[in-house]
């Protein structure tokens, strides 16, 4: 029994099929069925010898024997059939098991996989699997086994061939078969090979065999042919239906051979449910529909009894049966008394302790409240599902929870839901936030009787989690202010209040911009929001936004010439500005001057004509809702509700600063742009210019590559990397060790990219230090399309280099390539820390005991010195900036910690300016050296 034992330790981790089938080859002495007929009794009476062996050196002395008979054969009988080659494989084969290395056999081998008996093909593929290095020289021979064993037309065989490929698992094995094997898994011959005609009715009976196990194998045979050709196989309804009512009537000692812990054929019961499924309604026979509500109803009884065992697998079993019998009654969607009861069932399980029946429960109950048969009922849950979204430990039943909450919603609970999803908002995971967002601002829509409720929703929603409200949702909200009169002074009024917060989002100051700029004349009256304080309040913002919403801001400041001519020169002298005028923002320099000189030769008449008030949108379906159909396909319903959008650009007004994604309604960053360009003026014709396209966003004139990763190190979004074929944009966001990035590569040309294949490239000294995830994508980008990819990243501890994405694809059949660092640098994973002046300097000066803790860097200013920027960038640098702390008001003192999965490491930073000299000097001290280097570095390299 030593050596059995021994068997058993090499044999740890060997967690496959192979493996699997090689300790029941040999456990105990046994052989497989297979080739127990052969009658090997050498291989028995060898294993038996080494079990016998009363020491390790008798064993050593018996397998050195055995080995050196084995060679002799191999070398001088040149006769030798394929059982016995079988036979000398199986003995070395277990002999590398006891810990022996076998360096011959492998010929032999690889020969076994030309036979065309089962047991010795197996063999072979089993030494292989086991013995055989990808570097070999056999891997060719083994390679062309492999590739004749695929096309072979006994399944077996293929199956053998395939169980070996993913064992094996080499580049080499990849690269050879990386062509055959997605044909293999899409063939359709599997089921072409089946006869139609009188073979129908006699598989369709196979149902009535006495033999349980017989009616498994064809109720899945049978659903698989169903779902080729429904109507040949329609007969097997009723028979499924009077399987299915033997089963669930019988007791557990009528079918004692197939009852698993009390539930009577549980498997085959959930393979009849299924097959069910797929006719719509499942049974047109009266006699037939009664039946099989009967069964139903028996298994929603049973559902009720107490269970007949404390046993986790009786419960199991159970409740299998009971959801997909639950899964039939919403796919029939006709039996009110079912649906109910249905949905009485699942909300007992809304409290369950098992995490996974709450998550079922809640899945089953979002079918139901589709119907209008459950929907009421399912309302009554409505407090115990509000519970599961705030308390649930489980991020997923949480989500799970959400969406139920989305589908049980109408006009009587609207408010109260979107209440409750506004209040948990704030806190709720990151990778839910986006979704929400959207489902808020659809069903704020929805129901709104009183449009200055979803006015006050959507702000709410940009003020809690702006980050996540796509352009989508606040380009919809402007469409319907415009679109209705009687709200269109509130919505002015509030959007003002809201943009005197402190810390205001910038798609709040979007959405400011564009209502201030059309609705500002209606609160201009009160001294509090006068034309001079609404144009301070937004312009107050300017210098914080980004260039896309600069632009917006001008064109609103234009905008505010015409409805107050009393502000003009303020507004004049914005534009006139060297920032503006000679931006390096194509856009923001053409629309200063532009609109400064629209606003110095046109008439007032021209004026109110250009610059007139928006026009009506026509009614589109909702934007919001395509996209919430694009992340949950199928789940949305169709035609709620309708958008607001103007079908052609007009000249005079926000239209395009607004309708900018009409062709990218899935882009939830807004970085798409058309695969077409036009030219962008530059010349002195401003007024042609201005009376064409006023307010075009989109900057055309991108002709060569951008890129430029460093600016990511103080901000999460934009775009990473755009050329004439292609634009790259990034949206993260990271808490303690743990991120998240999604990519959204868009396809700027009038073709598909043909093999798009993004591929994660990696430091080598890197990769134990930084863990990075990708899920794939699809190999075309289709023209003028966008899609997503999405990365987790967990910092385990300190590093320099991050991954890079290496991005290749056929564009016109020429080859394109393109690697760009992924921005997942250490500082983002900073939380930041607030300090007073005595905690902070205490600590600074315990940190600075020793040069092993602090970084210094002494450099000139890249460019002329600007002190409200350096903030921003150092805000966006991750870390608390620390005001009123440091004697000098100019220099900024930050602090922060950075998670990692072995450990926290707080760090403090000081940057000192020296406005004469325009140098900077930049000091950070930590717990770790090598972290204030790397903060050293990534930060001096902004400024």
């Amino acid at each position: 029994m030593r050596s059995n034992r021994l068997l058993k330790r090499h044999l740890i981790g060997f967690d496959t099929v192979f493996g699997q089938l090689i300790y029941v080859f040999f456990e105990e002495g046994e052989v497989m069925p297979a080739v127990r007929g052969d009658g090997m009794r050498g291989l028995a009476v060898f294993i038996s010898d080494i079990r016998n062996c009363k020491s390790k050196e008798a064993e050593i002395k018996r397998i050195n024997k055995e080995l050196a008979n084995i060679r002799s054969k191999f070398k001088g009988d040149k006769t030798l059939d394929g059982y016995q080659k079988k036979k000398y494989v199986c003995k070395l084969l277990f002999i590398f098991l006891l810990g022996h290395d076998i360096d011959f056999g492998h010929m032999e081998a690889v020969n076994l996989l030309s036979s065309n008996k089962y047991s010795e093909k197996q063999i072979g593929y089993l030494f292989i699997s086991v013995l055989v290095n990808t570097n070999s020289e056999l891997i060719k021979l083994i390679i062309q086994s492999i590739k004749n064993d695929l096309a072979s037309r006994n399944p077996i065989h293929v199956n053998l061939a395939l169980q070996c490929i993913a064992n094996i698992g080499s580049r080499e094995m990849a690269e050879a078969f990386g062509n055959d094997i997605p044909k293999l898994l899409v063939s359709g011959t599997s089921q072409e090979i089946i006869p139609g005609g009188e073979w129908t009715s006699r598989i369709i009976h196979l149902l009535n065999d006495q033999h349980m196990g017989v009616v498994t194998a064809a109720t899945s045979l049978i659903d698989a042919l169903v779902k080729k050709n429904p109507e040949e196989y329609k007969g097997c309804v009723g028979l499924a239906v009077s399987r299915l009512s033997r089963i669930v009537t019988a007791s557990y000692t009528d079918l004692q051979d197939y009852t698993y812990y009390f539930v009577p054929a549980p498997w085959l019961s959930v393979k009849l449910l299924r097959l069910l499924q797929n006719y719509t309604p499942p049974a047109e026979d009266p006699g037939v529909r009664g039946r099989l509500n009967e069964c139903l109803e028996t298994i929603l009884n049973k559902a009720q009894e107490p269970p007949k065992s404390k046993k986790v697998q009786h419960s199991n079993a159970k409740n299998a049966v009971l959801f997909e019998a639950i899964s039939l009654i919403i796919h029939n969607d006709s039996e009110a008394n079912l649906l109910v009861r249905a949905c009485n069932q699942l909300g007992q399980f809304l409290s369950n302790r098992e995490t996974n029946l709450r998550y079922l429960a809640l899945e089953s109950m979002c079918h139901l409240a589709t119907s209008e048969f459950s929907h009421e009922a399912v309302k009554k849950h409505q407090e115990v599902v509000i519970l599961s979204m705030k308390m649930e430990k489980d991020v997923s039943v949480r989500q799970q929870a959400v969406d139920l909450l989305y589908a049980m919603c109408d006009k009587t609970n609207a408010e109260e839901i979107v209440q409750e999803m506004l209040n948990y908002l704030e806190t709720a995971d990151y990778s839910i936030r986006e979704e929400m967002v959207l489902k808020v601002a659809i069903l704020a829509e929805k129901y709104a009787t009183d449009y200055t409720w979803y006015v006050d929703v959507i702000l709410n929603l940009i003020r809690i989690a702006g980050d996540y409200v796509s352009e989508e949702v606040w380009y919809r909200v402007i469409q319907i202010v415009i679109n209705r009169d009687e709200v269109q002074g509130y919505a002015a009024k509030t959007v003002f209040e809201a943009l005197q917060a402190p810390a205001c989002h910038e798609n709040m100051v979007k959405v400011g911009g564009y209502i201030l700029g059309e609705f500002g004349n209606l609160i201009a009256g009160d001294q509090r929001s006068s034309p001079t304080v609404q144009f301070q309040l937004l312009h107050s913002k300017y210098h914080l936004c980004s260039p896309m919403t600069r632009a917006l801001l001008l064109s609103t400041y234009i905008k505010f010439i015409n409805l107050f001519p009393e502000i003009r020169t303020q507004v004049q002298e914005v534009f006139k500005q060297h920032s503006n005028l000679r931006s390096a923002d194509a856009e923001l320099q053409q629309r200063a001057s532009e609109y400064l000189q629209l606003s110095i030769i046109a008439s007032s008449d021209v004026l109110a004509t250009v610059l007139e008030e928006m026009p009506a949108f026509p009614e589109r379906e909702s934007s919001i809702l395509a996209v919430l159909k694009k992340k949950k396909p199928g789940r949305v319903p169709e035609n709620e509700i309708k958008e607001n959008k103007s079908p052609t650009p007009v000249a005079n007004n926000h239209t395009n600063d607004v309708n900018n994604s009409s062709a990218v309604s899935g882009d939830l960053l807004g970085l798409s742009t058309p695969p077409t360009s036009q030219p962008n003026s530059g010349n002195t014709g401003v007024l042609l210019d201005v009376l064409g396209d006023i307010y075009s966003t989109t900057t055309n004139n991108k002709n060569s590559s951008q890129y430029n990763h460093k600016k990511f190190i103080c901000k999460n979004n934009g775009v990473l990397f755009e050329n004439d074929l292609i634009q790259i944009g990034v949206k993260s966001e990271f808490r303690n060790n743990l991120g998240r990035l999604g990519l959204f590569y868009g396809n700027k040309t009038s073709v598909p990219l043909q093999n798009f294949v993004p591929t994660l490239k990696w430091p080598e000294e890197q990769t134990n230090k930084l863990n990075v995830q990708v899920k794939p994508v699809e190999p075309v980008l289709e023209a003028g399309a966008q899609i997503q990819q999405m990365f987790n990243a967990e910092c385990i501890d300190d590093y320099t280099d991050a991954p890079s994405i290496a991005l290749s694809f056929l564009y016109n059949n020429v080859s394109h390539k393109i690697t760009i660092p992924l921005p997942i640098t250490l500082n983002k994973f900073f939380e930041p820390t607030e300090m007073n002046g005595e905690s902070f300097f205490a600590r600074w000066k315990n940190l600075g005991s020793t040069n092993q803790q602090r970084s210094q860097k002494i450099f000139k200013a890249s460019g002329q010195m600007d002190l409200a920027a350096a903030r921003n960038k150092i805000i966006g640098f991750g870390m608390q900036l620390l005001d009123g702390i440091d004697p000098n008001p100019d220099n900024f003192v930050c602090a922060g910690i950075i998670h990692m999965r072995t450990q926290q490491v707080g760090c403090l930073l000081r940057l000192e300016p020296n406005k004469n000299a325009q140098m900077y000097r930049l000091t950070v001290r930590s717990s770790k050296e090598s972290v204030s280097v790397e903060i050293c570095e990534l930060l001096a390299d902004q400024f």
